[in-house]
């Protein structure tokens, strides 16, 4: 396997560690300040650095796409869940309706994140 090969597999553990991460990461204890970070991280990616480079920018599907795109593949979709879902769906999911999943599962992991480390939030506030 080359070096870019070994890449493209980090990046995609990677990628899918951090996305399921970002879903779930809120329901252990011991977890829940690291996850409040990778989601604040993934929304400063979204939305500040998306002024920039397009709503939704994720820097980790850029690094991952250049990766990909130097092993030879091309027509890669914005997205890293449409990507992956596409494969394992063995079809051309509507970029549309990827987003949506996607924004929808990042809304509820934003919320949840705020209701678990509500304590924190009150300790630190003074309440």
């Amino acid at each position: 396997m080359s070096w870019l090969e070994t890449k493209d597999v980090i990046f995609t553990i990677l990628h899918i560690g951090v996305t399921l991460f970002n879903l779930f990461g809120w329901m252990w204890y011991k977890l829940r300040r690291l996850h409040l970070v990778s989601v604040v991280l993934t929304l400063v990616s979204w939305l500040i650095l998306g002024i920039f480079y397009g709503l939704g920018y994720c820097f980790l599907t850029d690094w991952h796409w250049e990766v990909k795109r130097k092993l030879g593949e091309t027509d890669l979709p914005a997205s890293f869940v449409k990507y992956y879902l596409d494969i394992l769906f063995q079809a051309a999911i509507p970029a549309n309706v990827v987003d949506a999943i996607t924004v929808t599962g990042l809304v509820i992991a934003v919320v949840m994140t705020a209701v678990r480390n509500r304590d924190l939030f009150r300790r630190n506030s003074g309440h």
